[in-house]
C-alpha cells in the first residue's frame, strides 16, 4: 500500500510502498482518509517524544480519520506500530475509535482532534475547570493555543488571558474569546522584556488566576509561575498544566522556595498522565463543541504523496495529509 515511511530516528518520511496491515482479534482495520501533522506525530516519528518506541521502518501518524470495515466513519488514535495513520490503511484496537458527527468534515475532524484533546484534557481532566474560573493560555498564537482560547470559553471559563510572542496575532484572539492579551519578548532583544512581562502578569493576577495551560515551557512558563508566587493570595491555589514545549526549552530552574511559599500546583497533561479513555473523551468533547462554539481552526489539506516536501514546513496552518 502507499504510505509515508520513516526509515530512522530524525529522518524525514518518504512516500512509498509499505506492507498492508491485517487486523488481529480486538482490532479494527481502517481505510484512512485524513491524518493531521501534529507535534506529537513529529516527535514520535523522530524518536524524541517520551512515548516513542524507536522501531523503524514505520509509518508515522498518531491519529486520523477513516472508514471501518463496516463502513462507519471514525476518528482513530494510536494505531498499532508500525502501521501509523499516514497510509492507505491502518489498524487500531477497537477501543481506540470514536464516531465522528455527520456535520464534521474529514479535514476539520483530523485537524482539530489533537489540539482539542490537549486543551480539553488539560482543563477538564487535569484541572477540573469550574465555571467562572480564570484561565491563562500560554502560547496562545499557535494552532493549539488559538483553539485553547476558544474551548476555554466554551467550557465555562469566566475570564480568558492569552499570552504569546506575537502581539498582532494575540489581538486576533479577542473576538475568539480572549479577554486579556499579554505579549512578551524574552529572546534577549529586549533586556527588560522578562521583567515587564512578569509585572504585567502580577498586575493581571490581582484579579485572580485559577488555571494556566502552558504550550511553551521555558522562560515564559517560569515568568508565569513567578508571577503566581508573587501576585496570588495563598488562599487561592493556581493549577499550572504543562502541555507542550513549543518554546524550544525542555528545562527551567524553579526555586524550591517558590513552591513552598505559594499554593501553586504543577501537573502535566498528555499521554500517560491522562488515561487513554479520558483522552478519547476529550476528543469527543471537542467534536461536540465545533458547531455550538463555532470553533475555528486553520487547516491545509495536502496529498500524502507530498509528505517529504511538507513534513518540515512551517506556518500557522495545521497540515492534514489526505489519502
Amino acid at each position: 500500500m502507499k504510505a509515508a515511511i520513516v526509515t530512522g530516528p530524525g529522518a524525514t518520511p518518504i512516500f512509498g510502498e509499505f506492507a498492508v496491515p491485517t487486523a488481529d482479534a480486538g482490532e479494527q482495520l481502517i481505510t484512512v482518509r485524513a491524518s493531521a501533522l501534529s507535534n506529537l506525530t513529529r516527535g514520535r516519528a523522530a524518536g524524541s517524544h517520551y512515548s516513542s518506541d524507536n522501531a523503524y521502518p514505520a509509518v508515522p501518524g498518531t491519529d486520523g480519520v477513516g472508514i471501518t470495515a463496516s463502513g462507519q466513519r471514525v476518528y482513530f488514535a494510536l494505531p498499532r506500530a508500525p502501521f501509523g495513520a499516514m497510509a492507505e490503511q491502518s489498524v487500531v484496537p477497537l477501543a481506540h475509535c470514536i464516531a465522528i458527527p455527520d456535520s464534521l468534515d474529514d479535514i476539520t475532524a483530523a485537524a482539530i482532534a489533537n489540539p482539542g484533546m490537549s486543551v480539553a484534557a488539560a482543563l477538564l481532566e487535569r484541572a477540573n475547570l469550574i465555571a467562572g474560573e480564570t484561565v491563562l493560555i500560554n502560547g496562545a498564537t499557535g494552532v493549539s493555543g488559538k483553539l485553547a482560547v476558544q474551548l476555554a470559553r466554551h467550557f465555562g471559563a469566566g475570564n480568558v488571558i492569552a499570552t504569546g510572542r506575537n502581539a498582532a496575532q494575540l489581538e486576533l484572539l479577542k473576538p475568539l474569546g480572549a479577554d486579556v492579551v499579554i505579549p512578551f519578548t524574552l529572546d534577549g532583544s529586549d533586556p527588560l522584556g522578562a521583567r515587564r512581562f512578569e509585572q504585567q502578569l502580577i498586575d493581571t493576577f490581582a484579579s485572580g488566576i485559577d488555571i494556566v495551560v502552558d504550550y511553551l515551557w521555558g522562560q515564559s512558563a517560569l515568568s508565569i509561575m513567578t508571577a503566581v508566587v508573587k501576585g496570588v493570595d495563598d488562599a487561592r491555589p493556581a493549577r499550572f498544566i504543562q502541555v507542550g514545549s513549543a518554546g524550544g526549552e525542555d528545562s527551567i530552574l524553579l526555586p524550591a522556595a517558590g513552591l513552598r511559599s505559594s499554593s501553586l500546583v504543577l501537573m502535566g497533561s498528555g499521554l500517560k498522565s491522562v488515561p487513554f479513555p479520558a483522552l478519547l473523551r476529550s476528543v469527543q468533547r471537542t467534536f461536540d463543541a465545533v458547531a455550538p462554539a463555532n470553533l475555528q481552526i486553520d487547516a491545509k489539506p495536502v496529498p500524502l504523496a507530498d509528505v517529504e516536501a511538507t513534513w518540515n514546513a512551517g506556518g500557522r496552518e495545521r497540515i492534514v495529509f489526505t489519502i
